[in-house]
Formats: C-alpha cells, structure tokens, sequence
C-alpha cells in the first residue's frame, strides 16, 4: 500500500507574520504622514533593492564576531554572494558611491521599504520590518544634524504624538571615544573590547544595571542559558563609570563624587545657568554637567582630551541651532544614548516614545526608542556617506 505524502503544515516562519488589512490601512496613512514631512523638508524620494551583494554591506553589517551575522545570505549562480537588505543605509551608500557625478551635493533624499535581519525574534521582535529614513550626503555642517533632529520631532507632532509625549536623545561618539581613551582602550589592540563595551552602553535602556555590569566584566548568561561574553574591564573602572547607568533627564551631578568636586560642578552650573540655558536649553546644560563629572571621577576634562572636546564642541553647536529653532524642549542632550554600530563617528540620535500604555494583562508597556541615526563618515568605496 502507498503511503499518502505528508502535506506541509501551514505555518508562519519564525520572526515573520502577517500583517492584516487594518494594519496596513494604518501604515499607509503613517508613511504618506511622514512622506508629506520629509518632502517639506526639501528631501527626494528614492528606492534600492531589496537584495545586495553582501561584500558591499561592509562595516554596516551589525557589530558581532561571526563575519555576516544578522544577514540572510544565499549565493547566486555566478558564486557571489547576495544578501537581503539588513537596513537601508547600506544600499544608499552604494547607491551614491554608483552615482556621485550625477548627484547633487549636498544630496538629500529619503527610502521607506522592508528590512530583514537574521537574529534571535522576541515579544515586539521580528526579522522582517518597516524602516523609513532620511539622509543628507556631502554635508559636514552640524545644521544638517540639526535639521534631521527637528525633522525627526516634526514628524512625531505630524502623527499626532505631542511634545510632551517623545524624547529626541542626542549625544556624541567622541564623547564616548575621549571615554575610551581614559578607560585605557585606545589603539587597535583594544579594537573588539571598545566595541562590547559600545554594545553594552546601547543597552542600558533595557537592562538592569547588574547585567550591564556583568556584560562589561565576565560576561552574563540570559534567561534561556545563553551565554554572552563580556567586555573584561576591572571592577574599578566598572565602578567609576556607574553613574552613566544612573542618569536621568535634569540631573546635575554625581552622588559619590568628591564632595569638592561635586561642589565645583553644581556651583559651576549655578553660576552660569541662566546663561548655558538660554544658548543650549537647561534640559541639556544639565546633562552636560554630568558628563563633565563622570569625566572628573576618571581624572580628566574636556580640556585635557581632544575627542571628548570635539564632542562637546559639537554638541553644543547642534543643540544651540535647536534651541534657537525652539525645539529644545524635545531635541536635549542625553548621555546614556549610545548606538552600538561602529560607523557612527559624530552626533548619535534617538527618538523615544514617553507616552504610557498596558498590555492585554494590564502590565506596563514601554515602547522605548522609535528611531536613530548618526552621520556616517565613508560609503564602501571610501566615498563620504553623510548623515
């Protein structure tokens, strides 16, 4: 007697869904939303594929220690390899790279469009999602930082989300650079050490301040048993840096520093307070204080090391052009924002939603960062990239 084939059971793969007719309606709604702010802005719209070749993806692939993880690669009949999209920065970098003659400088354009990414799903985590970017390229001026910044907070009031109700967090990778450096992690030896601590500090909005200190001393195993090794810095500089776990909009200084120092930086905030405020926003002068007293506990400031002054230099100038604009109620300084991938080099960004909901249980549900992006120095080829 023949055996009847098994039929394949119908099922969706894992990380992926389906999306139903409700759900696309209002996304639709959403894109031409944040179309309608982007073209306002004088941006262009302009569409890549979905596939690319995956050496072209380079140093945008995610930060891990497994060459082309986080990518879903198949190789195609001439052997190369190709790769679905993991965002859409890398494919217009390319894009650029193919075609800067016949570009306008600076360019300005914006994408919308799935991207796909092969690593572990979870509650709210999929492998296939909607992404919609905007980029200025050729552009060093930290106006053009500050205009995606302000464009960014005009597209959240544009969906109907108020001031109030969202955060756009800016900071600075020289900041964290100049951090490296008194940490004791510069030079290309310590290339892959920086890198898990870059990772860790981008999770300290979601991890308890036990496992962000587990990931940068031995490492720390998840819930499932996974293992994930960490950054091996000493208990000393672990403790030295503490406060950045703490850090909350409005806070001045460090509780355990010095009693003279701590002294010095609130008086120094004091004395000046109404004039940084009126040039940067208080929001901001505030935090700024405190990264200057985190840099007091290592032994530093600003004067005595050149990336954290660059940082800080631009900073300041963005958050001036903002608050000038009037948007430094909603576009501040904050320094627990730290986006882990290595090519960012400047000004870091990221929207937060602020606004509380439950769940289906009655649980609190934060949805955290919405949005993010950074300048990026050098497309593939060696071209500049732009923010």
């Amino acid at each position: 007697m023949t055996e009847k084939p098994v039929r394949p059971k119908a099922r969706v793969a894992k990380g992926f869904r389906d999306v139903g007719p409700d759900e696309i309606r209002g996304l639709r709604r959403m894109l031409a939303t944040i179309q309608q702010v982007y073209e306002s802005y004088g941006f262009e719209p302009v569409e890549q594929p979905f596939v690319e070749y995956t050496d072209a993806l380079g140093k945008f692939l995610p930060d891990q220690d497994r060459p082309n993880a986080g990518v879903f690669s198949f190789q195609d009949d001439d052997e190369q390899w190709l790769s679905l999209r993991y965002d859409l920065t890398a494919p217009l970098a390319r894009y650029v790279a193919e075609n800067q003659q016949s570009l306008p400088t600076p360019y300005r354009s914006y994408r919308q469009g799935w991207v796909f990414r092969n690593e572990k799903p979870g509650p709210g985590r999929y492998r296939q999602f909607m992404q919609f970017d905007a980029d200025t390229v050729g552009s060093a001026s930290p106006a053009a930082d500050a205009e995606v910044c302000m464009m960014a907070a005009d597209t959240m009031e544009a969906l109907g989300i108020p001031r109030d109700k969202f955060r756009l967090k800016v900071n600075n990778r020289k900041l964290i650079d100049g951090l490296m450096i008194l940490m004791g992690l510069a030079g290309e030896e310590h290339a892959q050490t920086r890198l898990s601590v870059l990772r860790t500090f981008d999770k300290m909005d979601r991890f308890s301040e036990a496992d962000i200190k587990l990931l940068l001393g031995p490492g720390r195993k998840d819930i499932s048993g996974d293992f994930t090794p960490g950054a091996g810095l000493s208990d000393d500089t672990i403790n030295k840096i503490e406060p950045l776990f703490h850090y909350t909009p409005g806070t001045v200084a460090i509780a355990g520093a010095t009693a003279d120092t701590t002294q010095y930086i609130v008086g120094e905030l004091n004395a000046d307070s109404e004039a940084a405020a009126s040039h940067v926003g208080r929001t901001s002068d505030r935090a700024l204080g405190y990264w200057r007293s985190v840099l007091y506990r290592l032994g530093a400031d600003f004067d005595t090391n050149v990336p954290t002054f660059d940082g800080h230099r631009e900073l300041v100038q963005l958050l001036h052009l903002v608050h000038e604009a009037g948007y430094s109620d909603c576009v501040v300084y904050d320094p627990s924002v730290i986006r882990g991938l290595e090519y960012y080099t400047g000004p870091v960004f990221e929207c937060e939603l602020l606004m509380e909901t439950k769940d289906e249980d009655g649980k609190p549900i934060r949805f955290g960062s919405v949005g993010g992006g950074g300048p990026l120095d050098r497309a593939p080829d060696g071209q500049p990239a732009g923010p």
